[in-house]
This record gives C-alpha cells, sequence and structure tokens, in this order.
C-alpha cells in the first residue's frame, strides 16, 4: 500500500466534502428536530475548516456533495427506506439542503447526489477523471452512510482512499468507530486533518512564495 505522504500529493489529491448540509449537521435541521444528536458533526467542523484551508493553499481540488431530494427523484424503495421517521431531508431549494459552516468557493464544483454514494447517477467520477485525481480524502457525514458509501465505491473505481477521522461524523460514536474500522482494514488509509496538514507544510513545492 502507498505511503499518506504519496496519497495526498496535491495534484493528484481531491478533498470530497460529503453532505455538510444543515439537516445533517445543524441541531435546527431535519436530522436534529427528529432526535438525532448532531453534535459529533457540528464538533468536526473546525477540523474539516482547518483542513479545507490548508488544501486550496496547497492547491488541491476541492469538490463539495450536496445531497438533494425531490419528487422526481424519491423512488418508492428510497422513500420506503426512511419508515416515516423523518418527513423531509435536504429538500431542494431549502435552508435545510444549504452547506453548514463551509463552503464551496466561486471555481470548486459542486455534484448534486440523490443516493448515499455521490458516484451513484452523478457527475463525480466525470469530474476527479478530468482533473486527473487518483487520490480521494474523504469528509463529511455521516461516517457510516454516505462517506462509507462514497469512499467504498470510490476504492472499487480504483481511487485510492484516504479517510479522516476528524473531518467526519456519525450520529453514534460506535457507527463513526465501526466505519474507521472498515476503511483502515478494506479500503484505504485512516489519517486525521493534522496528518494531511503536516505533510503538505513538509512539501518544498508547497511552500509559500
Amino acid at each position: 500500500m502507498r505511503t499518506l505522504p504519496e496519497l495526498i500529493v496535491p495534484a493528484k489529491t481531491a478533498i470530497i466534502v460529503v453532505d455538510v448540509q444543515n439537516d445533517f449537521c445543524s441541531p435546527d435541521g431535519a436530522l436534529g428536530r427528529a432526535g438525532q444528536p448532531t453534535a459529533a458533526a457540528m464538533a468536526m467542523i473546525p477540523s474539516l475548516q482547518r483542513l479545507l484551508a490548508a488544501a486550496r493553499a496547497a492547491q488541491a481540488p476541492v469538490i463539495f456533495i450536496q445531497t438533494i431530494h425531490e419528487d422526481v427523484t424519491d423512488s418508492d424503495a428510497w422513500v420506503g427506506r426512511l419508515a416515516g421517521k423523518v418527513a423531509a431531508i435536504c429538500r431542494k431549494n431549502t435552508w435545510g439542503a444549504e452547506f453548514t459552516e463551509v463552503a464551496p468557493l466561486p471555481a470548486e464544483p459542486v455534484v448534486i447526489k440523490h443516493r448515499y454514494s455521490a458516484f451513484i447517477n452523478t457527475r463525480l467520477d466525470s469530474v476527479l477523471r478530468t482533473l486527473k485525481v487518483e487520490n480521494l480524502i474523504m469528509t463529511g457525514v455521516s461516517t457510516n452512510v454516505c462517506v462509507e458509501s462514497t469512499a467504498r465505491q470510490g476504492y472499487m473505481l480504483d481511487y485510492n482512499i484516504v479517510f479522516l477521522s476528524d473531518c467526519t461524523a456519525a450520529y453514534s460514536q460506535a457507527e463513526h468507530d465501526m466505519s474507521l474500522y472498515n476503511m483502515r482494514s478494506h479500503f484505504g488509509v485512516v489519517a486525521t486533518a493534522d496528518d494531511v496538514i503536516a505533510l503538505w507544510k513538509q512539501m518544498p513545492a508547497l511552500a509559500p512564495a
């Protein structure tokens, strides 16, 4: 397996920000109002903000993933999985679908998804191939659902996966830890934001002018 320094070379690496949106992260969002604990999602955002600042300084591409649900993508199978637990999550043109305390810069792509994996019926793979990306640094929520689903599929599409333990969050520690175990055991490298940022700072080509 390649080492972490090899897996974060900025020219070959994209930061994938999955579903850092109000309905998933804010206590006032749909999941928070439904009783899901969103504290971990909110707590990881400062680490994510530091990572994004460092990635932009290193000129590594940042790609935001945004869940949008609307009637035309709500199949019976998809809606049925919720069993009525949450009536509306990330509906199109709502506050709940907006990003939480992070946002793409004007030139940074936003990929809209309607399912757990950001590769299903989206342009993500085309964007990554165009940017000549080989490595994905995975961040966002929730660790064990949308982030893991995207990471798994990315790995099976032959991308190298770096999964950040402190830039991802789930709705329980057990779920978060199990996903980290899965990633570490089968799909990629688990690291922290500080691990990645420190290595970027050591790369001579990235020293500020």
